[in-house]
């Protein structure tokens, strides 16, 4: 009965540790996820064309078509997208006062079309 207790307790630990690991992982791809809200927000704010927008969008699925080993997939599309719109010049042409607006600062969450 000990020998049970002591391979339950075992099985325990794994789980927990194997939840911990997805707890983390999760919280990264939030963290990216926001990321990329906030640069998308601030491209609007920016009045980018919906076309610049759809290519930049086609160019990030275009080189995540075939995924890396050892990198999950919806991070590595998360990640990508991130440089994409970051690399985009209109974001660079802009003082960042100009690309933060205080309506942006207020909710970066809220995108409208």
């Amino acid at each position: 009965e000990l020998q049970q207790k002591v391979e339950e307790t075992e099985l325990l630990k794994m789980e927990l540790q194997m939840l911990e690991t997805e707890r983390v992982r999760l919280s990264l791809v939030e963290e990216k996820l926001m990321d990329v809200l906030q640069l998308l927000q601030q491209l609007r704010d920016l009045n980018i064309s919906k076309r610049a927008l759809g290519k930049i969008l086609l160019s990030t699925l275009e080189s995540c078509r075939d995924p890396q080993p050892g990198k999950a997939q919806l991070f590595e599309v998360l990640d990508t997208l991130q440089q994409e719109l970051t690399a985009c010049e209109l974001l660079h042409k802009q003082p960042v006062e100009q690309a933060q607006s205080p309506r942006s600062l207020s909710n970066p969450l809220v995108i409208s079309c």
